[in-house]
């Protein structure tokens, strides 16, 4: 039997509307719509109206029958020019799968062997074609180059920073300078690189984007190994960020737009996984080229191999990304629907499959754009349109904490610190790839739990933990040097600290982000997003040589911790869960007011606190999502009164 993806468990304390939903086909629901209604008299007209549309975009094919999909989908194939028997076939069934809510056993029409595929997109979710691999694979390639541009740094800065005459651990000027080096690339992501994302995914598409993109970055791997001075070094690294800008904001978004949903959270997190494993292949490129002798002329070889490693994955995918098909969703938005179609049959089984896709996105972009009155400025509709402005507040805080949680401080900054605790130079970075292992290996565990414990559980469970582990390290700094004791806590805490980190705030920020906004502003909402990380990343990468003079490692640790048990709060109090649905039907989710996302956090806060410690049996908090009575239908029953008349003419 198919499954909504809403059946889904929605983690612990939470309910939704879709794993409840309710009827209105009796005298007691229609007292309740009318009691709703004179509940929202305040509401002013326009307000009820977006609650509508809202509404409607949580299905906004539940109210046809069968015959009126199946007529759909074949104006959707002259429209398109889609002429072949086929595909007129094919959008036919789609559309009627698509307004059932995917429940196919009640659609005569389909061959065994469609029957057998739509079963597995809920018992086998892991079974896709290889072409939607091998956009992830690439995806994965790029999260890989993002790493490798982070921490190659790590180990060549204890060379080239003495070459530069910028090593000197006691002057104010030095560590300011070796942190502005280090934030370079940063700096640029934030106030340049990243908002590249919008004309060139308007001029190149997503998979133009990536091309683009990687190339800078391999052009400005290979530029850092040919450096002298800090600020020719400076330059070259800056100049790294219009390659790391645009790549980050658009890979996760080509990944999601790609992604069925029940798959998409743990596809779309690739991206912070393959990070971390760029993470861990830079701090190996630190070790393998440690003790390479300078040659004849050249002063430094084995930090300027270092720095030009990371160029390797981004040819690799300058060579393959070509091979795979663009973005589905890109082409609607150009309206470029033959193309799409074409797209998304590469990226699905059947035919009936890509159908039913396209023609569900088709139809909720339409009423999307309805919604959300495009013809004004985007940029207005960030603060203006309640939904969007709850997507940015949430996304804003993912990509903010994402770095002032410290994890940047210690992927840049480790060989350093090991250094500090007393580790020789080449101790320190064996000690700062076992730390790239181990926010590798337990990024892992995202691949499930990000889909089914949530992206909103994920942050509540490991926020706190990561402040405990983050106050255990700099606490350690006052166990007496020289004892095995101070090395071994250090090292201990980070370790842990790591492990936590990988499944929580290391994937979820870039998943939740990407799917967070609709469609028509999601570049945009993605500059804004991967600017604001890498803009905060800058400012850690910038003040942490800084912060440890003056505040000593203990108050540095200190500091980040706090900001984890900040983090806990803000995303209890104004993160919705996101997972297993549909990015169009993401809009109901978000159209929700503040207040409502306030209340919803307190009450799961004292759910948590009675049910699990105190052990009370009591309910949990419903979720908040706008969800008009009037706009709801028995999709079931109306599918049903007329799939017999629809399925004859298929």
């Amino acid at each position: 039997m198919a499954s909504n993806a809403g059946d889904a468990p929605n983690g612990i304390g939470e309910k939704t509307e879709r794993d409840h939903p309710r009827k209105v086909s009796n005298s007691s629901d229609t007292s309740q719509i009318e009691n709703q209604a004179s509940n929202d008299n305040m509401i002013d007209d326009a307000e009820r109206e977006r609650r509508e549309k809202s509404a409607k975009l949580q299905n906004p094919l539940g109210h046809l029958t069968a015959e009126q999909l199946s007529r759909q989908g074949e104006e959707f194939c002259a429209q398109h020019g889609l002429t072949s028997e086929e595909d007129i076939r094919a959008f036919r069934l789609g559309a009627m799968l698509a307004g059932n809510m995917n429940k196919y056993d009640t659609l005569a029409g389909l061959t065994d062997r469609e029957r057998d595929v739509l079963d597995r997109e809920t018992t086998h979710k892991w079974s896709n074609p290889g072409m939607l691999y091998a956009v992830i694979v690439i995806c994965s390639l790029c999260a890989a180059v993002q790493g490798m541009d982070e921490t190659v740094v790590n180990g060549a800065q204890g060379f080239y920073k003495s070459q530069f005459g910028i090593g000197d651990s006691q002057s104010q000027r030095d560590s300011w300078l070796l942190g502005l080096t280090n934030a370079a690339p940063y700096i640029c992501c934030a106030f340049a690189g990243c908002w590249l994302t919008e004309p060139m995914n308007k001029a190149f598409g997503r998979r133009g984007t990536v091309f683009v993109s990687c190339l800078i970055s391999a052009a400005a791997c290979f530029w850092q190994g040919f450096t002298n001075t800090w600020w020719h070094m400076f330059i070259a690294r800056f100049a790294l960020g219009f390659g790391i800008g645009p790549k980050s904001a658009t890979t996760p978004i080509f990944a999601a737009e790609c992604s069925p949903p029940k798959l998409r959270g743990a596809l779309v997190m690739q991206w912070q996984m393959w990070t971390a494993f760029g993470i861990m292949l830079g701090y190996a490129m630190d070790l393998a080229f440690f003790e390479v002798p300078d040659l004849s002329g050249i002063i430094g070889l084995n930090w300027r191999l270092m720095m030009g490693s990371a160029l390797i994955p981004a040819v690799l995918v300058c060579c393959m990304v070509w091979f795979t098909p663009e973005s589905p969703r890109w082409y609607l938005t150009k309206n470029r629907h033959h193309d799409a179609y074409k797209s998304i049959c590469r990226l699905r089984f059947e035919k009936v499959q890509a159908a039913r896709d396209l023609f569900y996105m088709d139809r909720l972009l339409q009423i999307e754009k309805e919604t959300m009155k495009i013809g004004q400025s985007k940029i207005k509709e960030f603060l203006t349109i309640r939904r969007n402005r709850n997507a940015m507040l949430a996304s804003e805080i993912v990509m903010f904490m994402q770095q002032f949680c410290g994890v940047n401080a210690i992927a840049y900054y480790s060989t350093e610190i090991f250094i500090d605790s007393g580790f020789s130079t080449q101790s320190a970075l064996v000690a700062s790839l076992g730390f790239g292992i181990v926010n590798f290996l337990f990024a892992l565990p995202a691949f499930y739990t990000i889909d089914t414990f949530g992206r909103r559980n994920l942050l509540l469970t490991t926020f706190p933990l990561m402040s405990i582990f983050l106050f255990f390290t700099g606490f350690s700094f006052w166990i007496p040097e020289g004892t095995t004791a101070h090395i071994a806590c250090i090292a201990l805490g980070i370790y842990l600290y790591g492990v936590v980190y990988s499944p929580g705030e290391g994937p979820v920020p870039f998943t939740y982000s990407a799917e967070a906004y609709p469609l028509y502003i999601r570049p945009i909402g993605m500059s804004l997003a991967t600017a604001t990380t890498w803009f905060f990343n800058s400012v850690i990468s910038l003040t942490w040589p800084a912060m440890v003079q003056a505040w000593t490692a203990q108050g540095a640790f200190s500091w980040y911790a706090s900001w984890n048990i900040i983090g806990f709060f803000l995303v209890l109090f104004f993160l919705p869960e996101t997972k297993e649905k549909t990015l169009e039907e993401l809009d109901a989710v978000f159209d929700v007011k503040i207040s409502d996302l306030v209340k919803y956090g307190v009450a799961q806060f004292f759910y948590f606190w009675g049910h699990y410690v105190l052990r009370r049996d009591i309910e949990p908090p419903v979720a908040p999502s706008h969800v008009v009575l009037e706009a709801e239908h028995s999709n079931q029953q109306v599918f049903q009164e007329k799939t017999p008349d629809a399925t004859n003419r298929v």
